[in-house]
């Protein structure tokens, strides 16, 4: 068996930030990314250590991120101790409770208020410091629904696009891009979903996975929450919640906006984009990182987007193309 020296060193890193002669790790969660993570148990609680190798991951972005949104209220992992040159970090534990594991039909209505609560205090963070994040800017947003095309239907699926279907795409991308820059610009988390937010007894929710956050469009990370990639919902469901937010997050001064249809279409245009990305992130993730548990999650991310760009006329060309695509293998 190889050496995990990586392994080795942030235990040695641990071990002297907790005061320990030693520390034993066990694995505390898988990741999309290179970073892994690793709970420690010692008589004084439970912790969690972050590996994060500085040439694939930022660190100091990580722990910049952190405390702000702590500063704003948010309950996010504290940082106790960190080795920026080496990539390695000592976190507070937000406990074994991911959203995912925990939504019932007796349960989400309150855990979705919660989470909706901290949006709101999320995206009114914005006007704190606007410049803080960087922008969710238009080649960024093309860039991530690139990999729909490249890594969904030309690797994964192995479909050689014509000349019209690139086309089809692209005249959906420009709409979409437009329509992510029309709303308003707010502090978004970027991957707001039922598995990066963990139920916890004070506070709730818990708010993992944030150090990609940006300044984007406001119904982002609410499409991340409500038409998630792991768990539907009934869409007149969704929809309520929706024009729930929106009066929610135009009380607190949030944005502006008086007309609830709006802001469903801008939520229903911005999950487009992200599940166009994640389609193409998923099978990324598979091809290029031999990640396949993401690939059960693929069919769900389909149906949103069927349904979704059916009920706009001008989306009825990719409606027909995604229809046409053969099932998920």
């Amino acid at each position: 068996m190889v050496a995990d020296n990586r392994l080795l060193a942030l235990r040695q890193f641990g071990a002297a930030a907790l005061k320990q002669d030693e520390v034993v790790c066990d694995s505390a969660s898988a990741d999309a990314s290179f970073r892994r993570y690793f709970r420690v148990k010692t008589q004084g609680g439970s912790w969690i250590l972050m590996d994060a190798p500085p040439p694939h991951e930022d660190l100091a972005r990580f722990v910049r991120i952190a405390r702000r949104l702590s500063g704003l209220g948010l309950h996010v992992p504290e940082v106790l101790a960190c080795d920026l040159e080496a990539g390695f970090c000592l976190l507070t534990d937000l406990g074994t409770r991911p959203y995912l594991d925990e939504l019932r039909e007796d349960t989400v209505e309150r855990l979705y208020g919660d989470a909706l609560g901290a949006l709101v205090t999320l995206q009114a963070g914005t006007f704190t410091d606007p410049q803080f994040l960087p922008p969710y800017d238009a080649p960024l947003l093309q860039r991530e629904m690139a990999r729909f095309p490249e890594w969904y239907l030309g690797r994964y699926l192995g479909i050689d696009l014509s000349h019209h279907d690139l086309r089809i795409l692209e005249r959906a991308r420009e709409g979409l891009v437009a329509n992510a820059l029309e709303q308003p610009q707010v502090w978004v988390h970027r991957d707001y979903h039922a598995r990066n937010l963990m139920v916890v007894e004070r506070h709730n929710p818990g708010i993992i996975d944030f150090q990609d956050a940006v300044r984007g469009p406001i119904t982002y990370d609410l499409v991340s929450l409500l038409k998630d990639c792991y768990i539907a919902w009934p869409r007149a469901r969704v929809v309520e919640w929706v024009k729930g937010y929106c009066t929610l997050a135009r009380d607190s001064g949030v944005h502006r906006c008086e007309d609830e249809d709006r802001f469903v279409e801008w939520f229903d245009r911005m999950g487009i984009q992200r599940h166009l990305k994640v389609a193409g992130t998923f099978a990324r993730l598979f091809l290029r990182d031999g990640k396949d548990r993401y690939l059960a999650d693929l069919p769900l991310t389909l149906r949103y987007l069927r349904e979704a760009t059916a009920d706009y006329p001008d989306l009825k060309d990719l409606n027909g193309l995604l229809n046409a695509l053969p099932a998920t293998p």
